[in-house]
């Protein structure tokens, strides 16, 4: 058993993960950031959950741009297929609950 204070995580670059568990074919990851990922669209589903900070998650649906704001608490539930990237508020702790290997 292990215990973490997300609010204190930081890692040694932008987007640093901290791998929590491996459940089945999921990974549970504890990710750092004060910049922005790049845009991308998953191949398997994704959770994202802002523990600490806020992030700006933009996204796009039908051909136009949206943003919406994660606060503590706020999850993202993404889909395959889904176009988006996320930027720090100005810099987050997250949990990502993804596919082990995803791309």
């Amino acid at each position: 058993m292990r215990f973490l204070d997300a609010a204190h995580h930081t890692a040694d670059r932008p987007w640093g993960a901290l791998d929590l568990v491996e459940l089945d074919q999921a990974t549970v990851r504890l990710h750092w950031t004060d910049r922005p990922y790049v845009w991308h669209v998953n191949d398997g589903p994704e959770i994202f959950v802002v523990l600490d900070g806020a992030v700006d998650m933009h996204y796009r649906k039908d051909g136009a741009e949206h943003v919406e704001r994660l606060v503590p608490g706020r999850v993202c539930c993404v889909e395959p297929g889904d176009a988006h990237v996320a930027h720090p508020v100005p810099e987050a702790r997250i949990l990502v609950v993804e596919r082990k290997d995803s791309k």
